[in-house]
């Protein structure tokens, strides 16, 4: 199971503004009961996060990983965890790993050799989100009512939502919906 950040675990920024710090990080509503929920399952569960703020120069890498230490502390609290936390500090065409392109994927196959696309499934809130999973070839599910969606990024959106094989309000239902809409989830468990 792989993760977007900001707008799938915690709320996300304005448009153009970013969590730069973990006084700014608020994680959403019944995020850690859907987490703790794929734990109980056993699914291998991996966040992948553009975090373009680092190459223009807001914040640094150590912010953002204390940002995900500050994730996974509260997880903690409520008997839940992330295996992993990947992400792409880089501007747009500098890398490989900046989604929707496949780098971050690779890092997590390099953490978790057992890793396959056609088992996993990928959560997020944006067309990247969606078009990383598709690459790949897995299924995906678009969270379309996160709490800062803006006019500005709805054509996006509307196209994310053509693209995605579901679609839900959080990442609650979108873990719900995964359960229901696949019975037999036992091909996500980790190997």
């Amino acid at each position: 199971m792989f993760l977007d950040r900001d707008g799938v675990i915690n709320e996300k920024a304005p448009e153009g503004e970013y969590v730069r710090s973990v006084k700014e990080l608020r994680l959403l509503p019944r995020v850690t009961e859907a987490i703790a929920r794929l734990n109980g399952a056993g699914i291998r569960t991996v966040v992948v996060s553009n975090q373009r703020g680092v190459a223009k120069g807001l914040y640094n890498a150590a912010d953002v990983e204390a940002i995900h230490r500050a994730i996974q502390e509260e997880l903690g609290k409520h008997g839940a965890r992330l295996d992993a936390f990947i992400f792409c500090p880089h501007d747009k065409g500098e890398c490989q790993c900046r989604k929707p392109l496949p780098g971050m994927f690779e890092q997590a196959v390099e953490a978790f050799p057992a890793i396959r696309p056609d088992e996993c499934v990928m959560i997020g809130d944006s067309l990247v989100d969606i078009e990383f999973g598709r690459r790949l070839g897995m299924p995906t599910i678009l969270i379309e009512d996160a709490p800062s969606r803006l006019q500005t990024a709805l054509p996006d959106i509307a196209e994310a939502a053509r693209n995605a094989d579901w679609r839900a309000n959080s990442l609650s239902e979108a873990v719900e919906l995964l359960f229901s809409a696949r019975p037999g989830v036992s091909h996500l468990r980790q190997q």
